[in-house]
């Protein structure tokens, strides 16, 4: 019951997180955006979803498991709220951000209570138990929201999370342990750091925003945010290395890059997060604006897809202590690339299956990631260390989701300059037809490049429990 407890917070979070890209065209009409702004909706949730995530491990060890569930439901609730009722964009960018706070604390708790509750051989169950239930949401949400966004406009969409944070918020205090992580008692004198959580959120917001100067009439300025980045990120390790010796707590506990396992994990998680997500970007704006499908279109599209993601981690679940985490990771991966350069094959005139079947070919090769990779990566940590493992490896991912919106946005935009089309223009073609299909081709050539880093997961993954 635990683990449905926070199975519920999570695909609040994740929904939140997703279902908002279906009604990007449409606010962007009602707010006047163009491309370069629009984006910001998904990468400033990202943006505060990666902060968010380095402060789990301190937020756990403060304010224990329970409480800590339910401040980020009313966190998350409260922003969905507020980004229903508000009346200017930046209203909205605010909302999304304090969303994307409560879900950058609240997604890498599963995996510390999975490790922690459960036995290894058990703990490939749980994920795929967990992961069956979490997939619902961006299965799920897409095709709600499309509807809703037909019917009744984009602000009903931040509407939808708040069920979900009320049944979320009535399970943590029935089910949810008030206690830290291990069982210990909460730790209220722990100190944040603030000095690591400032350079982080500098370096973060440095690389973003260099990612869009650089495409736009600033080229000179995104050089200096990305070195800016640069800077900041040298001067976060620094500072992450010298707190044990001056009695400090750090935001990143470093140790846990000692194991190589998890460190090429941490690889694999930053590439193949900068093509999930800047999938779950580019996907619902393609279809409706490039193929002209109504939103409630874009929904009932993915929704087999989702379905098809939720089978394959309640099979591949069972797997995970039988067969070689590279070996799942890699098939994943191949999958996941050949539904983005097989994405060029549709046109104006295929039918919509066509379309379906390579979002369920990409949404299987998710199954068997998602399932494997965390687990994999993390079982060589001592168990004092999985929080900040968890926190760890969900940040890597969660920024390359966030730099992944900003890549596809800027290639995309890039391209559509190149074939002379904008996504100002009314009518779509060839064109834009061919500028959608190099930003997924690029998307493939991500995916290529993690295979490689996940063939390196070899050594640790290849032993088997006792008995097997």
């Amino acid at each position: 019951m635990v683990l449905v407890s926070v199975m519920v917070g999570t695909m609040a979070s994740i929904m939140s997180a997703t279902v908002v890209n279906v009604a990007i065209p449409e606010m962007s009409h009602y707010f006047v955006l163009g491309q370069d702004r629009a984006h910001w909706v998904s990468s400033g949730f990202m943006l505060a979803t990666t902060l968010g995530m380095l402060t789990t491990p301190w937020v756990l060890a403060r304010y224990g498991y329970r409480m800590t569930y339910v401040g980020t439901m009313l966190l998350l609730m409260a922003g969905g709220v507020a980004g229903g009722l508000a009346d200017s964009f930046a209203l909205v960018l605010a909302a999304r951000v304090a969303e994307g706070l409560a879900a950058g604390v609240v997604q890498p708790i599963p995996a510390v209570i999975i490790m922690r509750a459960f036995e290894p051989s058990e703990q490939g169950k749980a994920t795929s138990l967990f992961g069956m239930g979490v997939v619902l949401a961006p299965a799920l949400g897409p095709s709600i929201g499309g509807v809703l966004v037909d019917l009744f406009g984009w602000r009903s969409i931040f509407f939808m999370v708040v069920p979900f944070c009320l049944g979320s918020i009535w399970m943590a205090y029935r089910y949810v342990p008030n206690v830290a992580p291990g069982g210990t008692p909460m730790q209220k004198d722990m100190a944040l750091d603030w000095v690591g959580l400032v350079l982080a959120t500098v370096a973060t917001t440095c690389l973003l925003n260099g990612l869009v100067e650089l495409q736009g009439t600033s080229r000179p300025l995104g050089i200096a945010l990305l070195a800016g980045a640069l800077i900041a990120t040298g001067a976060f390790i620094a500072w992450q290395r010298g707190a044990p010796a001056a009695g400090r707590e750090p935001l990143m506990d470093l140790r846990v890059f000692a194991h190589p396992t998890f460190t090429m994990g941490v690889v694999v998680s930053l590439i193949y997060g900068i093509a999930l997500f800047g999938s779950t970007y580019l996907l619902p704006v393609y279809m409706q604006l490039a193929l002209r499908l109504p939103a409630a279109h874009v929904g009932t599209i993915l929704l087999p897809a989702g379905l098809a993601l939720a089978l394959t981690i309640g099979g591949v679940g069972r797997l995970t202590h039988r067969v070689p985490t590279y070996v799942l990771v890699t098939t994943g991966l191949l999958l996941l690339a050949a539904s983005f350069a097989l994405m060029p094959t549709v046109g104006l005139a295929s039918p919509l299956g066509l379309l379906m079947a390579w979002a369920i070919l990409g949404r299987v090769g998710l199954g068997f990631i998602l399932t494997s990779l965390n687990i994999g990566s993390m079982r060589a940590l001592d168990k004092g260390l999985l929080p900040h493992g968890s926190s760890t490896i969900n940040f890597v991912r969660t920024l390359g989701g966030a730099a992944g919106i900003s890549l596809c946005a800027l290639v995309l935009e890039w391209r559509l300059a190149v074939h002379g089309d904008s996504l100002a223009n009314p009518q779509t073609g060839a064109a834009r037809l061919a500028a959608f299909n190099e930003s997924f081709l690029m998307l493939a050539a991500t995916c290529a490049l993690a295979m490689l880093a996940a063939w390196r997961l070899r050594e640790p993954a290849q032993k088997a429990p006792a008995g097997e």
